[in-house]
């Protein structure tokens, strides 16, 4: 008896199943990677609809974040924090193809523009997967809403404490 070649559909179905292997769910809406050092395959255009300018409410103020398009492969986001007409803090977010895969590298600005993390750190969330109306980094997801809405969540660890935190975007 001969063997029978294995259907693409039937790849995937393999594909997908070792990736969802190597995860595990965070809090509600976010996942981590069992084996952080994973990189699950991924491109910038699986993360180019988070293009453009939004706007929102989170942590108790408002914000206002941007993302360019993908060039040289990496995208650049911006992210204010705001509380009424006083800043709260700022971020420079780096979505950047490494290894085959994505990472989000996040670094941190008081109102001064003063650096959260020493001059060489940064916060990295590295990809999990993506879907068709979201993509996932370990502790950080954002699912698309339509065309002009998004919901972002966000693990918050306080000591041993872990909660997660909802951001709505709307598309400026």
């Amino acid at each position: 008896m001969g063997t029978r070649p294995i259907s693409l559909a039937a790849c995937a179905l393999l594909f997908s199943a070792c990736i969802a292997a190597a995860q595990s769910q965070f809090t509600e809406h976010t996942f981590k990677l069992d084996d952080p050092d994973a990189r699950p395959p991924a491109t910038l255009e699986d993360a180019a609809w988070l293009t453009g300018s939004w706007a929102g409410k989170a942590f108790g103020g408002t914000f206002e974040q941007v993302w360019n398009p993908a060039s040289a492969g990496s995208m650049v986001g911006l992210f204010k924090l705001m509380n009424g007409d006083e800043v709260s803090f700022y971020e420079i977010l780096l979505l950047v193809e490494e290894q085959g895969s994505l990472s989000l590298k996040v670094k941190h600005f008081a109102p001064d523009f003063t650096a959260w993390e020493d001059k060489e750190d940064y916060t990295r969330f590295r990809f999990i997967r993506a879907d068709e109306n979201a993509i996932h980094f370990s502790g950080i997801s954002f699912y698309r809403i339509g065309d002009d809405e998004m919901h972002a969540y966000l693990v918050m660890r306080s000591g041993d404490s872990i909660r997660e935190e909802k951001l709505v975007y709307r598309r400026q």
